[in-house]
């Protein structure tokens, strides 16, 4: 893969991003519902955590595939199936989402590993590729990677136990941040990846 020319003229979503678009959709709806019966049965308090934790997964994937698209998007076969991979794991975490608001994390945390290690290997690609840009891409590459594995590990411990039931959502909040922090880290240094206004 390599980076796409910025001012690239008449670029326009494919029909695999509209459908890639619409499984976000999905999952958005789903955690709009849960929050909606919380409200509705006075648990509005008690439901914001999942919810605020389910929209952050969410707008966190997408984000981050939007912006390695607009960067480096040449529509091949790996990058489909890729693509797909990342739907299929949108589906997963947005099966999910119920349970999510109940503290049940399983899941969800399934499938936003299926959500992000696809790019990985997307920002793997794009190193191999970007020859001027290649330590940028393999710190997203790695960064990505590393948060998955913390979240999983995160998972075991506490269905373990291993961590204290008042900071569960204290830990996800910290790995929500470690996330946060993979784009700022991975751009320090070398050009910046390109991307489409």
């Amino acid at each position: 893969l390599r980076g796409r020319a910025i001012h690239e003229a008449h670029r326009t979503a494919t029909p695999l991003e509209l459908l890639f678009d619409l499984t976000f959709v999905v999952a958005v709806s789903l955690a709009a519902s849960q929050l909606h019966h919380a409200m509705a049965a006075g648990h509005a308090l008690a439901a914001l955590p999942g919810y605020g934790m389910a929209f952050f997964a969410i707008w966190w994937a997408w984000m981050n595939q939007t912006w390695f698209a607009s960067a480096y998007d040449n529509d091949d076969a790996v990058f489909r199936v890729l693509t797909m991979l990342q739907m299929a794991g949108v589906l997963v975490f947005a099966s999910g989402v119920p349970a999510l608001f109940e503290g049940d994390t399983k899941l969800a945390v399934l499938g936003y590993v299926c959500m992000r290690l696809p790019l990985c290997l997307q920002w793997w690609r794009a190193a191999q590729g970007d020859a001027p840009r290649r330590a940028t891409c393999l710190r997203y590459a790695r960064g990505v990677a590393a948060v998955q594995v913390l979240w999983i590990a995160r998972y075991f411990a506490a269905a373990s136990g291993w961590i204290a039931p008042a900071l569960l959502w204290p830990s996800a909040l910290l790995l929500a941040l470690a996330e946060l922090a993979v784009p700022v880290w991975a751009e320090t240094r070398g050009p910046p990846t390109p991307w489409h206004a």
